[in-house]
């Protein structure tokens, strides 16, 4: 008898503890913090790795994660799926916004929700809900590009003058404020001297920007340059193109191969993401550098900042001056972009694994 009661205590405790365990399972199960990532659209490939880094790396560091992509840049679907987000009780939300104006009265109830806002990439405007931002130094973006148009033209000894025309991004990015004012604080001054024309007159950021950051629009534009301007092989010469990202890049491309430009005449030309088409066209000459911001960089120093602000621990940021939303300086963390051209293009993109070989065979 007694030792069919010893039985009966030691199995008893044994069901306690698989009990108890259970339950901490489930309890831990229940409180992991589901993290809400909002990306403006799946049309670019940019945004494409950017969203499914994001959510592997949350993913890894133990977080649930409510990716979603809104459309194609569909502002009231990113405002409505960010509202869901909100209401799903996400503990922390980060936000690649469409229109960084837009925002500012869904994200109210983010404020009331105590839910912490990183703006990712682009910074969000007039909402005080913005609590972090993370992206790239986009100054420095637009200054590397002015100086390599500045370094591959030879603006400092050649002659000269060279014919130069200009095209930025979307009105309504933020980053299009620094893009184009870090590339136009390199460009300026030799537009001021006379060492580089824009026969189009076409200078300032409203002037030249893209709408939706658009392949078809900066192939019209340029076509409408093309013509006005006379820029042809057997025509005007066109030196140098500045373009903020690939996707302008690719339609300024577009217009200048279907006017007989070939690698042997075509003009100096910028971009930005190395995007896969803007890569092979690199290796045909006809794009001559894009800036590379490894996203997977990005990502991983977003998931830094998500861990810290869910333990409640000091968030890493290395800029406190610089992006005034309207609504205060918002504390930022800025990763440093490189730029790739057909000389570094394979160390750059596929040694690091960003791409395999194939993905960028012509």
């Amino acid at each position: 008898m007694k030792k069919m009661l010893t039985i009966l205590l030691v199995l008893a405790i044994v069901v306690s503890s698989v009990f108890a365990n259970g339950g901490n399972e489930a309890k831990s199960t229940s409180t992991v913090a589901k993290i809400g990532v909002s990306m403006p659209t799946q049309s670019l490939q940019r945004w494409n790795q950017d969203g499914a880094n994001m959510k592997a790396e949350l993913e890894k560091a133990g977080y649930k994660v409510d990716l979603q992509y809104a459309g194609d840049n569909d502002i009231p679907t990113q405002v409505a799926q960010i509202e869901n987000m909100i209401m799903g009780n996400c503990k922390v939300l980060v936000i690649a916004s469409i229109d960084g104006s837009a925002l500012t009265e869904v994200l109210k109830g983010a404020k009331e929700k105590n839910i912490p806002v990183i703006a990712y990439d682009r910074l969000i405007m007039n909402s005080d809900a913005v609590t972090y931002y993370a992206t790239f130094d986009n100054y420095k973006v637009g200054t590397i590009q002015g100086e390599f148009i500045k370094d591959t033209l030879k603006l400092d000894t050649a002659a000269g003058p060279f014919n130069m025309e200009l095209f930025t991004g979307a009105p309504d990015d933020n980053n299009v404020n620094f893009f184009f004012g870090g590339a136009m604080s390199i460009l300026t001054p030799y537009i001021e001297s006379g060492k580089i024309i824009v026969k189009s007159g076409q200078t300032t950021k409203a002037q030249c920007a893209t709408p939706n950051w658009s392949t078809e629009e900066a192939q019209k534009r340029m076509e409408n340059l093309i013509t006005a301007n006379g820029y042809g092989p057997k025509g005007q010469k066109l030196d140098a193109v500045l373009s903020s990202n690939d996707s302008v890049a690719n339609g300024i491309t577009n217009a200048l191969v279907a006017a007989g430009y070939t690698k042997d005449n075509f003009p100096v030309l910028t971009g930005q993401d190395c995007d896969k088409p803007a890569v092979k066209n690199m290796l045909q000459g006809i794009q001559s550098m894009s800036i590379f911001k490894d996203t997977r960089t990005l990502a991983s120093k977003v998931v830094e900042m998500v861990d810290s602000i869910v333990k409640g621990s000091t968030v890493s940021v290395n800029d406190t001056k610089t992006y005034d939303n309207g609504t205060g300086v918002i504390p930022s963390f800025l990763c440093d972009p490189v730029f790739a051209t057909i000389d570094n293009y394979k160390a750059l993109l596929i040694d690091s694994g960003y791409y395999k070989a194939e993905d960028l065979s012509i």
